[in-house]
């Protein structure tokens, strides 16, 4: 599982030109579902995701994470995480877990997530327009494998 972990004054997506989902203050996670994943890995970056302390302090620092700024979260999935670019021009996608599985598991994220901070998503596999105002820019790309 791959999420790239964005801190962010607001975000937004829209599907067909309607917003359904929208943040203030708090992380864009742009999460792939790979092959094999599974609720050991959902747990894992849960965890490093929502203690995180990427949010500053009064003094400057990185020491907050987004339950202690009482922050939010949107979630998008995004299968293109899980491509190969190793080999050729274009991208493999072999890794990613097959839609009814990787759905499944984006729900999971989400449910769990949602015992931290209060979280909105996109809708999974829907042509989606993602609005972020980066602030920082603040980005991590996290890899439950290597958690």
């Amino acid at each position: 599982m791959i999420a790239v972990v964005q801190r962010v004054s607001r975000s937004y997506v829209e599907v067909d030109g309607e917003i359904v989902g929208k943040i203030g203050k708090g992380l864009n996670i742009l999460l792939g579902i790979e092959k094999g994943d599974s609720e050991k890995e959902i747990r894992k970056l849960v965890d490093k995701i929502v203690n995180l302390r990427i949010f500053e302090d009064n003094n400057g620092k990185m020491n907050l994470s987004v339950i202690d700024i009482k922050g939010e979260a949107l979630v998008i999935s995004q299968f293109t995480l899980a491509g190969n670019v190793k080999k050729g021009r274009r991208p493999s996608f072999d890794n990613a877990e097959s839609p009814d599985k990787a759905k499944g598991l984006y729900e999971r994220f989400v449910l769990e997530m949602e015992k931290y901070i209060p979280v909105q998503t996109g809708i999974f596999a829907a042509d989606m327009k993602v609005f972020i105002e980066n602030d920082g820019p603040v980005t991590f790309i996290i890899d439950s494998k290597a958690l």
